[in-house]
C-alpha cells in the first residue's frame, strides 16, 4: 500500500511540474495570448475562479497524498483530517460554479475611493479598516481584487473548520462529536454558502471571535487583539466585548483598548480622520432606509413592509423597530444573566456562559440582517445541542435550525423572516433549558455511537 501511495505521489509531482512548466513555456513564448489558446472561459463561468478552484483542489489532493505517503494520518486524526478534506473539496466545487459575486464590489468601490482621495461611498457600511487595507491592491483591478478576496475566504473557511471544532471541545463536547457536528454544520449551511458566494467578511470575523474566545485567559493580548480586529471588520462584534467585561480582567481590558485604538489609528493615518466621520454618516443613513428587502431579515425590514400595507408612517415604524430591539436586548441580558448564574454552558468562567446569548443580539440588533449573517449565531445554535432534553424542545430547536441554516435563501413574505424568528426561538430555549445539568440524550447517545464507530 505504501509503495502504491509513493508511486501515486510521484506521478502527482511529475504532472504538477509538467503543467507548471508547459504554462510557463507558453507564456514566455507567446505571453497571455498564448495561454488563451490553452485555457477557455466557459459561458457562465469566471476564469479566475475556475483556475483558483482547480489549482487549490489539485494542491489539496497533493497535500492529502503527502499525508498518506508519510503516514501522517492515523487513528487519532483520521476523522479530523477526513472531515477537513471533505468540506474543502465540496466548497471548492461549489465556488467553482459561481460566475458572479456581490459584496466585494462594495469593498472595492470604497477602497478605490480612498485610493483616489474621495469620500467612502454610502454603500460601504463598515469601519474603514477593511477598505483601507484593500486600497493597496486596487491596482490589481476588479478581477484581481476579487480573486484575492476569494482566496482569503477559502483560507478563512479552512481556519473556521478547525476553530469551530476546538471551541466545541472547549465547551465540553467530545473530540469526535465536535468533528461530526462541524462537518454536518458546514456541509448544509445556507448562510455559509451566501457568505462565500458574496465574498463577505463574515468568516474572517467569526474566525477572530472564536480565536479571541479560545485564547482567553491564557493569552490575554492575543484574545484582545483578535476581538479588536473583529470589531474593526464588522462593528457588530462590539456586543461580545460585554462578555469579556464581565470577567473583570483588567489586563484584557487594557490590551483591548490599546489594540482597538492602535488598529483604528491606521486608517486615520493613511486617509485622515474624515474616514470615521464618513462611516458615522453612512451608519446614520442606514437607519433611514425607507423600503424593505426580503433578504434583509431585520426588525427594521420586517416592519417597513407593513408601512404601505397598513398605512403606518415610517417614523412610527422606526420607533417600533427600536422598541423591538430594546426588548430583545432586555431579554438577551436577562437570559445571559440566568445562564451565568446556572453555569448553563460552561463551568469554566462567566465569559463562556455569557457569549451564546450575546451572539443573538449581535446579529438581530443590527439595522440590516442579511441571510449570510446567520453565521454569527453559529455557537448560539450548536451549543444548544448540549442543553436540550425534552422532545418538545428538540422539535422547536430543529425547526429553528432548519429555518436559519438549511432553508435556501428566497424572497417570500413573511416566510423569508424565519431567519428573524429562529434566533429568538433559540434565545428562549437558552432560558428554558438553563437549569438542565445532565447532558442531553443526544450527547450521550452520539458520544457512545461515535466512540464505537471511531474505534
Amino acid at each position: 500500500m505504501k509503495s502504491a501511495l509513493q508511486n501515486t505521489f510521484r506521478v502527482w509531482v511529475a504532472v504538477t511540474f509538467l503543467i507548471a512548466a508547459s504554462l510557463f513555456a507558453v507564456y514566455l513564448r507567446n505571453g497571455m495570448t498564448g495561454l488563451a489558446l490553452f485555457i477557455q472561459e466557459w459561458p457562465l463561468s469566471n476564469l479566475a475562479v475556475t483556475l483558483a478552484s482547480t489549482t487549490l483542489t489539485w494542491l489539496l489532493a497533493g497535500a492529502l497524498l503527502t499525508l498518506l505517503t508519510n503516514e501522517k494520518i492515523n487513528k487519532d486524526n483520521l476523522w479530523l483530517t477526513t472531515g477537513f478534506f471533505l468540506v474543502m473539496f465540496v466548497y471548492l466545487n461549489i465556488l467553482r460554479e459561481r460566475f458572479r459575486y456581490g459584496d466585494y464590489h462594495y469593498y472595492l468601490e470604497a477602497a478605490t475611493a480612498l485610493a483616489n482621495g474621495q469620500p467612502i461611498p454610502d454603500t460601504y457600511l463598515y469601519l474603514p479598516l477593511w477598505a483601507t487595507l484593500l486600497q493597496f491592491i486596487v491596482s490589481l483591478g476588479d478581477q484581481g481584487v476579487m480573486i484575492v478576496l476569494w482566496a482569503v475566504n477559502v483560507i478563512a473557511l479552512t481556519a473556521f473548520y478547525f476553530l469551530l471544532i476546538r471551541i466545541l471541545e472547549r465547551y465540553g463536547f467530545s473530540h469526535y462529536l465536535s468533528i461530526a457536528i462541524t462537518i454536518f454544520f458546514l456541509l448544509i449551511n445556507t448562510p455559509l454558502m451566501r457568505t462565500l458566494g458574496f465574498i463577505q467578511v463574515n468568516l474572517m470575523t467569526m474566525d477572530l471571535i472564536l480565536l479571541s474566545l479560545l485564547a482567553y485567559p491564557k493569552n490575554t493580548f492575543l484574545s484582545a487583539l483578535a476581538l479588536a480586529l473583529a470589531v474593526h471588520l464588522k462593528t457588530s462584534p462590539a456586543v461580545i466585548v460585554l462578555a469579556f467585561l464581565l470577567e473583570f480582567n483588567w489586563r484584557w481590558m487594557f490590551w483591548f483598548a490599546v489594540c482597538f485604538l492602535a488598529i483604528g489609528f491606521f486608517p486615520a493615518a493613511v486617509n485622515g480622520i474624515d474616514v470615521y466621520l464618513q462611516y458615522v454618516n453612512n451608519a446614520v443613513l442606514l437607519t433611514q432606509i425607507p423600503d424593505t428587502n426580503f433578504h434583509d431579515t431585520s426588525f427594521d425590514s420586517f416592519l417597513r413592509f407593513l408601512n404601505p400595507f397598513f398605512g403606518i408612517q415610517i417614523q412610527t415604524t422606526r420607533l417600533m423597530a427600536l422598541s423591538a430591539k430594546v426588548l430583545l436586548l432586555i431579554a438577551t441580558l436577562y437570559t445571559m444573566a440566568q445562564n451565568i448564574f446556572a453555569q448553563s454552558f460552561s463551568k469554566e468562567n462567566r465569559l463562556f456562559n455569557a457569549v451564546p446569548a450575546l451572539f443573538i443580539f449581535m446579529t438581530l440588533g443590527s439595522p440590516i440582517v442579511w441571510d449570510h449573517h446567520g453565521m454569527f449565531v453559529t455557537l448560539a445554535f450548536l451549543l444548544m445541542l448540549k442543553r436540550i432534553q425534552s422532545p418538545t424542545h428538540w422539535m422547536i430547536f430543529l425547526a429553528a435550525y432548519f429555518l436559519e441554516f438549511m432553508l435556501p435563501s428566497f424572497d417570500f413574505f413573511p416566510w423569508s423572516y424565519g431567519r428573524l424568528l429562529a434566533p429568538m426561538v433559540v434565545l428562549w430555549l437558552m432560558f428554558a433549558t438553563r437549569k438542565n445539568d445532565e447532558p442531553s440524550p443526544f450527547i450521550t447517545s452520539a458520544n457512545q455511537w461515535l466512540a464505537k464507530f471511531a474505534n
